[in-house]
Parts: structure tokens; C-alpha cells; sequence
């Protein structure tokens, strides 16, 4: 039997501690602290909360059109099975340690080290403003519709897909694996350092030295944008198909790289072996310092 929770306001310690089974409605959690704490199978719909770690070890919940304020910080840790729809969130430091979220029509104003070692994770129309660090750590991850201009997206990610996404950041998806990316605008530099198995499809890439030190990176009908320069250095095992122009290519290691034009190759005494990529067409320039193999 479902216990229902209407039009009140909650404050102090662990006011609906323990709690299940229960639907809260038009309820505030005020000032205090773990307001809604170990609990399962809960509905919270058009809820505000004001106090901070609302929602510590909470599984199995439903939370729908809902506002967190900024003082809400680090407020859903340690809490599985939860689907979150149509909220707005000004507090940073969500969703850490979790396994199974889904979350659609979300939009987290302060998404400073948001998504922490969350596994199993759903995103759906979902914007990230401001912040640090979203996503770090997190695997079995499907998105499809994000826009975010947090820094340092998608950091120590495995296991990705996503769809639809507008990311202007800085230094995203470094050491990620197996990772694919596609229909997106990418706009960040240092893109993908040190990954492993990283394929973009259908992307637009912009920023500085984008995919380098990576093994394995797969490109299919991709765009750079005129200031992406020394792209590839350092990374093997590459199958690039490139749409237009390409300013510059530099060290790649081994794989094919293709493009319409290519304006400048750099290969210098860096290049690490076999430093055997084959890349087409001839680019308009060569820096060449080392024997062409």
C-alpha cells in the first residue's frame, strides 16, 4: 500500500528517514540536512528541495518536475534504479555513486563534478552549465541529446554511446574506452588524450591538438574545423575518413588517415615507430624531417 505525503514542509535531520513505499507531492525539504535518506520505492513529484544531501541511499524512485536549490548541494549519492524527468537543478555535486539513472528533460545549472562512478546510465535532453569533471568515472553510458559547456567532460569514461550532443569544454574524454560518438559538434582542445577504441561518426571537431595518444580511433565522414592543428600525434591504429579540410596532421603512428585536403603533414624526430600511417591525398605542404618509409 502506497502512504501519500502532500503539501508539507520538512526541515531539521533526517526528517523521512527510512521511508518507502511513499508518494510526496508539492512537498519542500528546508533547511537541515538527509531529508530523504534510505529509503525504496518513492514517487517525489513537483518537490522543491532547499537543504543539502536530500536523497543519500535511495532506490527504486520516480522524481518528476522538481527543483533543487543551490543549497541542495551533493544531494543524490549512493542510489540505484532512479529515473529522474523534467526537473531543474541549481546545486552542484549530483548523482555520485550510483547504478541505474535515468534522467530526461534535466537541466543542471552548476554541473561542477556532477555524475560521479555512476554505471548504467540513461541521458536524455539534458543540459550542463558551468563545473568540472561531469561524468567522471562513469560506465555503460547512452546519451542521446546533451548540451553542456562544463570543462573536462567525460573523463576515465568506458563503455559510451552518445548521440546529439553540443560540447564546448576543455580537454574532454581523456582516457576513455571504447567510447563512440555520434552526430555531434565537439568544440575543445586536447579531445580525446590517451584514449582506447574512440570512434566519432558524423562529428564536427574544433579546438587544439584534438585525438592524440590515442590506440584505436575510428573517424567516419568527420569535419575539422579550420583552427583543429597537430591532430593525431602520437596515436595508432587509425581509420580516418575526413570531410573537407584538415589544417594539419602531425605524428600520426600507424592506420590510414583520408581527407579531401590536407594542408599541412608534419612528421618530425618525434614520430615513434613503425610511423607507418599511409594518409591521402598528398598534403598541400610536408614538414618532413625524417626519411618518408
Amino acid at each position: 500500500m502506497t502512504t501519500f505525503i502532500k503539501d508539507q514542509s520538512f526541515g531539521g535531520e533526517r526528517p523521512l528517514f527510512a521511508i518507502h513505499d511513499t508518494r510526496l507531492e508539492n512537498v519542500i525539504i528546508t533547511e537541515g540536512e538527509s531529508g530523504i535518506k534510505c529509503c525504496h520505492d518513492i514517487e517525489v513529484d513537483s518537490c522543491r528541495f532547499i537543504g543539502k544531501y536530500p536523497l543519500w541511499h535511495v532506490d527504486r524512485s520516480l522524481i518528476t518536475n522538481s527543483y533543487f536549490e543551490v543549497g541542495s548541494r551533493s544531494a543524490i549519492w549512493y542510489s540505484n534504479d532512479m529515473t529522474m524527468r523534467h526537473c531543474i537543478i541549481d546545486a552542484p555535486k549530483f548523482f555520485r555513486e550510483m547504478h541505474g539513472l535515468d534522467i530526461e528533460d534535466v537541466d543542471l545549472r552548476d554541473a561542477d563534478e556532477t555524475f560521479w562512478r555512476v554505471s548504467n546510465l540513461r541521458v536524455r535532453n539534458v543540459t550542463l552549465h558551468d563545473g568540472t569533471y561531469p561524468f567522471m568515472f562513469c560506465t555503460d553510458i547512452d546519451v542521446d541529446g546533451l548540451r553542456s559547456d562544463s570543462k573536462y567532460v567525460f573523463q576515465y569514461v568506458r563503455n559510451a554511446v552518445i548521440r546529439n550532443a553540443h560540447i564546448v569544454t576543455k580537454d574532454a574524454f581523456w582516457e576513455t574506452e571504447n567510447v563512440t560518438i555520434y552526430d555531434s559538434h565537439l568544440d575543445g582542445e586536447y579531445l580525446g588524450w590517451h584514449s582506447k577504441n574512440l570512434r566519432l561518426v558524423r562529428c564536427h571537431i574544433a579546438g587544439e591538438q584534438p585525438l592524440c595518444y590515442i590506440d584505436g580511433l575510428t573517424l567516419e565522414d568527420c569535419t575539422f574545423d579550420p583552427a583543429s592543428d597537430r591532430a593525431f600525434e602520437d596515436s595508432s591504429n587509425i581509420c580516418a575518413d575526413i570531410r573537407g579540410t584538415i589544417t594539419e596532421i602531425k605524428n600520426p603512428v600507424s592506420g590510414t588517415i583520408h581527407a579531401d585536403s590536407i594542408r599541412l603533414l608534419t612528421i618530425d624526430e618525434h614520430v615513434r615507430p613503425p610511423h607507418d600511417c599511409t594518409i591521402t591525398p598528398v598534403p598541400d605542404t610536408e614538414n618532413i624531417s625524417l626519411p618518408k618509409l
